[in-house]
């Protein structure tokens, strides 16, 4: 496969000239005739060749031609936005630095269960393997987020769980239930930019409140409902993305009081749970799931691989959230993801994996924390947990530019105002401690900020 790609990048084939003949080019390369046929059904199958019963094999007239891959690479000069994150992060050449992206390295993630799990799953029913998921999703898998919502005092039954394709579709199927374009949405300024790619898409009016160490500003909070009445606020409550912050109690209340009076329906995104020392107040468990709905998924901890988000809510929301899955994606999430998620999750392997994790990101946020100051870049806080650090950058230091200028040296870094509705973080960056291992990084980071 490797030397027909090398042939028709080098133009020595060209669309519509024919292979050399299953015999002829078993012999050149010294295989046998039954390895150049399952080459070449592997070539066809990616386009890159096309079969002429009788005749032999083509190059496809939609080979790539050379040097087209760029055409994949990461745009370096488009605006910066939350787009330009998400796609400088998950284009990203090998080899680059991400300390700007929002997930742990491969290898702090549970691979090795995973595999055991992958390997149990080939003995499961053709079903499983072949079919739709069910519009629910896995009943296994729901009725363990019921466990791990139960030790918090949230007591939901199966009709209050949905699984979705990932986190990000639920709070899309959330939208598309709840918002229409021209409505209100409120999220904290800083928020996770994907939330305002996301309204964006949905076509709304955002406007944001200031997060504190505590949570949302309390008094900003109640006078933006009362001047702009949204429809919607998205927040993440335990381990803040971006700032790595937990809602006080107290805060947790007064955000709940003034929602009701408000009549205003809360999204609590509840992806970073896992890592908190100890449970936060959380706004799901203080109402119930009678104006709040919460959402997560497991692509922080398990992987992110295996797409697979949830939403609890109140039932007959949920019934009709079933209904939007099914319009939209056709069945609920993959069967094979699901089933690898709850036979990790049922083991006592996950609560030893989550405890590790929680042990290493103590002594990287620390180290990371110490290694940026002595730069001049200063942690806004020290999180109690995650692996995010919201930092200040040096007085005069556009943050935009220093992710500009640190692409020359193939870093990927999320700059402040990505986060901010108001545009009002420019000197802020947010940093992944946990991709803060390499040693190039810090002399890189001075650079980019001409220190």
């Amino acid at each position: 496969m490797n030397a027909i790609r090398a042939r028709i990048a080098s133009r020595a084939l060209v669309a519509n000239d024919r292979l050399p003949s299953i015999r002829s080019f078993a012999a050149t390369m010294g295989v046998s005739p039954s390895t150049v046929v399952e080459a070449y059904d592997r070539l066809a199958a990616e386009g890159l060749i096309r079969a002429r019963p009788g005749s032999g094999f083509y190059v496809s007239l939609a080979a790539l031609p050379p040097l087209s891959l760029a055409r994949d690479q990461p745009q370096h000069d488009r605006a910066v936005d939350p787009f330009w994150v998400s796609r400088q992060s998950l284009d990203a050449a090998s080899g680059a630095l991400k300390p700007g992206c929002g997930w742990l390295p491969a290898d702090w993630m549970p691979t090795e269960a995973l595999r055991r799990a992958f390997r149990g799953l080939a003995r499961a029913e053709d079903a499983v393997l072949a079919d739709y998921g069910a519009t629910r999703g896995s009943l296994a898998l729901r009725r363990t987020l019921m466990a791990r919502f139960a030790d918090e005092g949230l007591e939901v039954s199966p009709e209050q769980v949905l699984l979705t394709m990932s986190g990000t579709q639920a709070i899309d199927l959330i939208c598309r239930f709840l918002l229409r374009p021209g409505d209100t949405v409120l999220v904290d300024d800083p928020c996770y930019f994907n939330f305002r790619a996301l309204l964006r898409a949905h076509q709304v009016k955002l406007v944001s409140v200031p997060y504190t160490p505590a949570g949302p500003d309390v008094a900003s909070f109640e006078a933006v409902l009362e001047a702009e009445r949204p429809r919607l606020y998205i927040t993440v409550s335990g381990l803040h993305n971006p700032t790595g912050a937990t809602m006080s109690p107290q805060t947790a209340h007064r955000v709940l009081n003034a929602a009701t009076a408000c009549d205003l329906t809360i999204v609590e995104d509840d992806i970073f749970a896992d890592f908190e020392p100890e449970p936060s107040a959380r706004l799901a468990a203080l109402d119930g799931l009678n104006r709040v709905i919460r959402i997560g998924s497991f692509s922080k901890t398990l992987s992110a691989s295996l797409r697979c988000g949830f939403i609890a809510a109140r039932a007959d929301w949920i019934e009709q959230l079933v209904d939007l899955q099914v319009a939209t994606g056709f069945g609920g999430p993959c069967a094979v993801a699901t089933e690898i998620i709850a036979s990790v999750l049922a083991t006592g392997f996950y609560r030893k994996h989550v405890e590790e994790l929680r042990r290493r990101l103590v002594r990287a946020r620390r180290d990371v924390g110490e290694k940026l100051q002595r730069i001049g870049i200063e942690p806004w806080l020290m999180p109690r947990g995650g692996f995010q650090l919201w930092c200040r950058l040096p007085d005069g230091c556009d943050s935009a530019d220093v992710a500009r200028a640190a692409l020359a040296d193939n870093i990927v870094l999320a700059p402040g105002n990505v986060f901010s509705t108001t545009q009002s973080a420019t000197g802020f960056m947010r940093f992944n401690v946990a991709q803060c291992r390499d040693p190039k990084l810090m002399p890189a980071l001075q650079r980019a900020i001409g220190r």
